[in-house]
C-alpha cells in the first residue's frame, strides 16, 4: 500500500499541467471543424529552385542592406502561385451552400507563427497586382505586424487561399489543414542541395547538384478532382523553375 501510494505521488510530481491558451483552443476548434467539413487530399511535387537561387544570389545582399529583411523563397513562390491561379481559378475558391464560389481577387492568407504559442493567418489583399519586390515587402511587413500584435480585423478578413511556410525549419513534407471556407492550402517545405538529373546545354542528361524542395497542396475533394489539383501544382512548379526571376527584380 505504501509503495503504491509513493509511486502515484512520484508520477504526479513528474507531470505538469499546462492550461490551453485561448488561441490554442480556437486553433483546435477550427482545425477539427475543417477536417470534419472537407474531404482532405494531399498532392505533392518536388521543385527545382535553381532559377530562384540565381536571383537570390544576385540580389540578396543588396536587398538585405536596403530592406532590412532577407530575400527568401516565399515571394517567388507567391508570384508563381498567383500566376497559376489565373489559369486554375477553382483553387482560389470557397464552398457555399451547394455552390463553389470562385473568387476573382487572390487574397492570400499567410500562416505566421507567434513564438510557438499559436498561429495567425493575416491576409495580403489583391496580391496578384503586386510586383515581386512589392510581394517580398508585404510578406515581411505582415509577418512583422503579426508578431508585434499590430494586426487589425481587416488584416484577418477575406482570405481566399492560404500558404503555410514550415520550410525554414527544413521540413520534408507537410500535410496542412485547409483554412475554412477556402478549398486549398499550400505548404512550402524545406529546400536542400541534392543530386538531380538535369538536361545540359547539349541536350544530354547529367547529374548535377540542385536546390530541391517539396510543395504540398492540401485540397477539398468537393471542389475539384486530382487531375485539376495536379495540373495546378505542376503549373506552379513550372513557373518557379522557368521564370527569369533576376529580370523581375
Amino acid at each position: 500500500m505504501t509503495e503504491d501510494s509513493s509511486s502515484d505521488h512520484d508520477q504526479e510530481d513528474s507531470t505538469s499541467v499546462a492550461k490551453l491558451s485561448l488561441i490554442r483552443k480556437r486553433i483546435g476548434t477550427h482545425m477539427v471543424a475543417s477536417k470534419a467539413t472537407s474531404p482532405h487530399v494531399l498532392t505533392t511535387m518536388e521543385v527545382d529552385y535553381e532559377a530562384v537561387d540565381a536571383a537570390r544570389q544576385m540580389h540578396g545582399s543588396l536587398w538585405k542592406e536596403s530592406e532590412g529583411s532577407s530575400l527568401t523563397y516565399l515571394p517567388f513562390l507567391v508570384r508563381a502561385l498567383v500566376a497559376a491561379i489565373a489559369e486554375y481559378p477553382k483553387v482560389n475558391a470557397s464552398v457555399g451552400e451547394g455552390d463553389l464560389l470562385v473568387h476573382r481577387d487572390v487574397n492570400l492568407a499567410i500562416a505566421v507563427d507567434l513564438d510557438y504559442e499559436g498561429l495567425v493567418a493575416p491576409v495580403i489583399h489583391n496580391v496578384a497586382h503586386l510586383t515581386l519586390a512589392e510581394t517580398a515587402r508585404e510578406l515581411a511587413e505582415i509577418a512583422r505586424r503579426a508578431r508585434a500584435r499590430e494586426l487589425t480585423p481587416n488584416d484577418m478578413a477575406g482570405g481566399t487561399f492560404t500558404i503555410t511556410n514550415p520550410g525554414s525549419y527544413g521540413t520534408l513534407l507537410t500535410f496542412p489543414i485547409i483554412n475554412q471556407p477556402q478549398v486549398a492550402i499550400l505548404s512550402t517545405d524545406g529546400v536542400r542541395r541534392k543530386p538531380a538529373v538535369v538536361v545540359d546545354g547539349e541536350g544530354e542528361e547529367v547529374v548535377a547538384v540542385r536546390s530541391i524542395g517539396v510543395l504540398s497542396l492540401a485540397w477539398d475533394h468537393r471542389s475539384f478532382d486530382g487531375a485539376y489539383a495536379s495540373a495546378f501544382l505542376d503549373r506552379v512548379r513550372g513557373l518557379v523553375e522557368t521564370t527569369e526571376w533576376t529580370a523581375e527584380l
